[in-house]
Formats: structure tokens, sequence, C-alpha cells
């Protein structure tokens, strides 16, 4: 191995991201398509351990840069609680999971690592061999911003003091050897922004919690009590009326015929909670600000001023405006079918004070009624795919601030490789089991990651998109029209 690592430098840079560990979902017998998708059966351990063997064997012994960038860990999905728990667990937890307090956020990272133990091993064999570690914080997992948890991750590694060192946790970016940014990309997604990384917190009724952003709190209290929504694939979840009907009536109407009204019930309180948790400042020491701000800077390989730039690009959180909230949550079409029968209801009351007739009649407006809702319901669509992509505008900016010409992002789990303006694009896809049917049959984990090597005969590097098959590699290739076709850069 090389000598003394350097954090400034790197010869080779491997990029993967949206892993998704999650705690192991017992399989229900009598539902088994009942969140199928964390089962044990689509973990895969076994061949992350053949991956990193095989970053090992392509770096001829010199060290690698693996970089996890983001949501390698899924905090939102975790629903387990502690059998006798040092802390109160309320109604609200058990229903949909344990809050985002530090000591709360201890107990899931144990349960996910507990679960992965292969994955583990292979992490701290890899380190073992000389090699270094940057883990950059996503959406789903904010709670790796807790100090707690991620001496628990170092301690189960089970890395000596110098190996500890070969470990990094940043908070949102990383600068790769001064010609690479990379980033998750949630900071550009107004529904699943961290509003401010640097001071994550907020004070919650007396506790310190990890601010959680609208699109995770959907995770945590709707899609996981709706068990048949796949959380990695945003088409699993999100779909026209006829296509929420036929869903119900396959899968649902047997196993949770409750389905409306826990939808109704939880996405008003995904509603409230996101719009008052946007009214909370950040908890924060002011006395520190700086030296948060220096410190995320040197695990970044990035200047302060670069930090402070950065943040300035982040988009305005969906929060702000509670009414996408609700029409992202079907809540205004649910408000206007709840509206009309109320005023239907109440001029079938007025009529019949003077003129008893029958209550069937209220059905005529009802019915009148129901082409325009029709009609409105189609005409509104879904801003979550438009938003997760990057803007040219921020690509260009963010690399004039970096001082660099490559960008890699991960969060759309949709592999890409092409040039936007004079900035060569990547994004690394995901290792989730992301399936687009509820029997997880029709899988899209590509299992990719981006390489970065030198560029012989030139002086730079070069990146390229490849997909791991056991025991080796290929260059990634189109599976649908969302994966860009790969552009050499000039």
């Amino acid at each position: 191995m090389d000598g003394e690592l350097n954090f400034f430098e790197a010869k080779y840079t491997a990029v993967v991201s949206d892993l998704h560990l999650c705690e192991e979902e017992p399989i229900n017998h009598k539902h088994p398509l009942w969140k199928k998708y964390k089962t044990r059966q689509y973990f895969f351990d076994d061949l992350f351990f053949e991956f990193v063997r095989h970053l090992n064997n392509k770096s001829c012994g010199e060290t690698v840069e693996l970089v996890l960038n983001g949501d390698i860990f899924d905090f939102d999905s975790v629903t387990q609680k502690p059998e006798s728990p040092p802390y109160r667990v309320s109604w609200f937890e058990k229903k949909t999971g344990l809050k985002p307090q530090e000591e709360k956020s201890v107990f899931k990272i144990k349960k996910i690592l507990n679960n992965h133990s292969v994955w583990v091993e292979a992490l701290s064999w890899f380190i073992n061999q000389g090699h270094r570690v940057v883990f950059i914080i996503g959406n789903h997992d904010l709670e790796l911003h807790w100090q707690a948890v991620q001496k628990q991750i170092l301690e189960e590694l089970k890395l000596t003091k110098g190996q500890k060192q070969q470990v990094r946790f940043n908070e949102w970016f990383y600068i790769s050897n001064k010609d690479t940014l990379i980033e998750h990309g949630n900071q550009y997604d107004p529904y699943c922004l961290a509003e401010d990384p640097v001071n994550p917190y907020i004070l919650r009724f007396n506790q310190i919690e990890v601010k959680v952003p609208f699109g995770n709190l959907a995770t945590r209290y709707l899609i996981n009590r709706m068990g048949f929504f796949n959380p990695h694939v945003d088409d699993n979840f999100i779909m026209s009326a006829k296509e929420y009907a036929q869903f119900f009536l396959k899968y649902v109407v047997r196993a949770q015929p409750q389905l409306l009204f826990t939808w109704l019930f939880w996405s008003t309180v995904v509603l409230f909670q996101s719009f008052f948790d946007r009214l909370r400042p950040s908890f924060k020491n002011p006395l520190n600000v700086e030296e948060r701000i220096e410190k995320i800077a040197v695990k970044a390989n990035a200047s302060p001023r670069m930090v402070r730039e950065l943040r300035e690009l982040f988009v305005a959180p969906a929060s702000s405006y509670p009414l996408i909230i609700a029409r992202e949550l079907w809540l205004d079409r649910a408000f206007l079918i709840m509206l009309a029968f109320g005023i239907f209801s109440q001029a079938f009351l007025f009529i019949n004070n003077m003129y008893t007739i029958s209550y069937a009649w209220v059905l005529i407006p009802f019915l009148l009624f129901l082409p325009f809702f029709m009609f409105y319901s189609k005409s509104v669509r879904s801003d979550v795919h438009e938003y997760k992509e990057p803007r040219e505008k921020v690509l260009t900016i963010a690399s004039m601030i970096c001082g660099v010409s490559r960008i890699i992002y991960g969060h759309t789990h949709d592999i890409k490789h092409e040039l936007i303006g004079p900035i060569e694009h990547l994004n690394s896809g995901t290792w989730s089991p992301a399936f687009l049917d509820v029997e997880c049959e029709k899988a899209i984990d590509d299992k990719t990651f981006i390489w970065i090597e030198p560029d012989d005969p030139g002086p730079g590097r070069k990146a390229q998109v490849l997909h791991f098959i056991d025991g080796g590699e290929q260059k990634a290739f189109i599976k649908n029209k969302k994966i860009h076709t790969q552009v050499e850069p000039a």
C-alpha cells in the first residue's frame, strides 16, 4: 500500500450511493408481500464483500478512496423498538418508529449493522487493507449527524485508533483530488433537502432532534404503514387515481382494507408536522458556527468560503408551501370531496326543512360534481421527479465554486454519465432493493458504481459508470429511457 494517507490526493476513487441498508423484515406468512423488499433474501452483503475485494485488486496495491455517497443507511424505514428501552417510547413512535433523537438513533444503527454483519465485515476488511472511506450524509441517513451514531459505526467496524483516521463523515459534500465534487444531491430537491446541514437539529418539547424533511416524514409516517409500497421507487407510490384503485383492489383490500383512513390520518400528520417544523429555527450555538463551518471544510477538502457559497445554492424547502405538500399527498383532492359533500348536505338540510325530500337527492349534485373533480385530478401532476434532477445552472456554479469540472450525485437512483454544459455529470445509481412490482420480480437495482482513475496518457483522471456483477464488472448500459447515454468528456 501507499505510505501515509492523504485525503487531498486520490489516484483511485470509487463512488457508490443509495444502498439503503435497513433492518431485516420478518416474513409475514399471512401476507407474504408485506414489505417483501426488506426481507433477508434481498440483502446484497455478500456481493458487497466481493465488490470491495474487486476494488482492492483493481487498484494493484495502491490506496482506493471509497466514497459512500448518501443514503447508505435508511433510518426512515427502521420501525423496530427496543424491548426494554431506557427512554420513553410514545404511542406515536410505536406506530411510526423512533424519533430522530441521539440515543434512539444509536439503537437504529445498531439494529441495521447487526442485521448486516457481513457488510460491516466487508467494510472493515477494506479499511484494514489501508484504503479510506468517506461517508456523505444523505436525506435517508440524516441521523448520521449524531456523533454517537458515528462512534457506534466505528466501534462495529472494530478499527484501531489509527484506522479510524481513515474514515470520515461529511455533512453533505466532498471534493476528491481537487477535480471532483461529490454530493448526494438532496440539497437541490425541495422535498428532501436538509435545510441547514451545518446545524441540522431542532428543539422539540425539550428534546433535541435531527430535522427531517417532508419527503422523509412521508416515508416514516405514511409509506411505512402501507407495506405494499416500495419507497425506493417513486413510481411505486406516485400513481394516478386509476392506478391507485387497481393497486388497492389487487393487493391491499384483503390485508389493509382501512388503507383510506390510514392515508388520510397520517398524510394530515405529515402535512402539519412538516409545516410546523419549517417554523422551528435550527438549534445551534452562535459561538461555534464558524468553528462548525471550518470543520466541515476540512473534512470536505474545501475552504470555509466554499462551504458558505455552496449553501447558497440550496433550494427552498417544499414545507414552506403547504399547498404543494397537500397536493403531493392528495389531501387537496380529499378536501374538495369533503367540501363538496358538506355543501351538498347543508343544501339538502336547508331544503328538507321546507319540503320533505329523500336524502338520495343529495347524490344528484354530487354526481354532477364528479366530472369536474376528475378533470382537476387528472390536471394535477407530481413534481417529485422534476425536482430531483440537477439544474445546469447549479452544476455550473458549483463547479466554479469548487474549481472542478466533474460533479457526482446520487439520490435519484438513475445512473447517468453526460455532459451538461461544460460539466461532466455522473450519477452512481443505487444498490437498494428497488422493484417495480410488489412481488419483487422486476428489479431495477443495478449495483452500479463510479470508478475514477488516471487518464493515460493525459495528466488528469477519467471517470466511468460500471455495473458490478459477481466476480467482475462491465460498463453500465441503458435499461430504460431515464438513463442517459454516456458521453465522454472533451
